[in-house]
């Protein structure tokens, strides 16, 4: 059985992934920062919760105390708002959750990984692309595939591998607040405000948590073994 960590676990891609694994038969640990969140996401699965915040040098190091197979850093916030309208409290605050949180799982995940080990990262279409009123995100996700990418070179001769998957909007509280921003944004309603939030997808809809752990689930398998540095994006034809 694979030990399987998921940070972010609470709520939205992280739940799916984690009860994706779980449902496989793997042991899941998953962390994140309310404790009622994640036991929402267990629902009687057997997983392990863990509140930290992954922001935490020493928290993140407090979850490997035993090593773990496939390790998902998912972990990620961010807003839309006009770069002028950026705080550098809210910059840093996005960078810290988005990339060094990243770096930090990853970091004390190779530090006793085995062979066949997975490494995992959700980063975004934004890291593949930059976007208006999203600076900070996507210079965040942007850092996440750097990571990924050098950090697959440095553990392909040990047998593991390391990737990232790249979504479109998902369907999500991030996405909702998407939608609500564009709303307050651009006084509209519900509907056109969604539409305008799908239009970068050709196939004009969100996509499910469970499509983006049906992607986890391949990168995990072993017949994936000879995917390593890659961006995996998910986004109905935009990427």
């Amino acid at each position: 059985m694979r030990r399987v960590l998921v940070t972010g676990g609470g709520s939205g891609i992280g739940r799916g992934i984690a009860r994706a694994f779980a449902d496989a038969g793997d042991q899941v640990t998953i962390t994140g920062r309310r404790e009622d969140a994640l036991h929402d996401t267990d629902a009687g699965r057997g997983m392990t919760c863990v509140p930290a915040d992954i922001t935490d040098e020493a928290a993140v190091d407090a979850l490997f105390a035993q090593p773990f197979d496939v390790v998902i850093a998912n972990a990620g916030s961010g807003r839309a708002a006009p770069l002028t309208e950026v705080s550098l409290e809210e910059w840093n605050a996005t960078l810290a959750t988005n990339l060094t949180g990243t770096f930090l799982t990853f970091r004390a995940a190779l530090r006793d990984m085995a062979d066949g080990g997975r490494l995992i990262a959700i980063a975004s279409t934004q890291a593949l692309k930059g976007g208006g009123r999203i600076a900070a995100y996507a210079a965040s996700k942007h850092g996440v595939l750097g990571l990924v990418r050098s950090v697959a070179h440095e553990v392909a001769r040990k047998g593991i591998t390391c990737n990232a998957i790249c979504p479109g909007f998902v369907d999500t509280p991030m996405a909702e607040a998407a939608v609500n921003s564009v709303m307050q944004g651009r006084d509209l309603d519900e509907e056109a405000a969604r539409k305008i939030v799908v239009s970068n997808n050709p196939i004009g809809r969100l996509i499910t948590p469970d499509e983006v752990a049906s992607a986890a689930l391949y990168l995990a398998s072993p017949g994936a073994a000879m995917v390593n540095g890659h961006a995996l994006a998910l986004s109905g034809g935009e990427i």
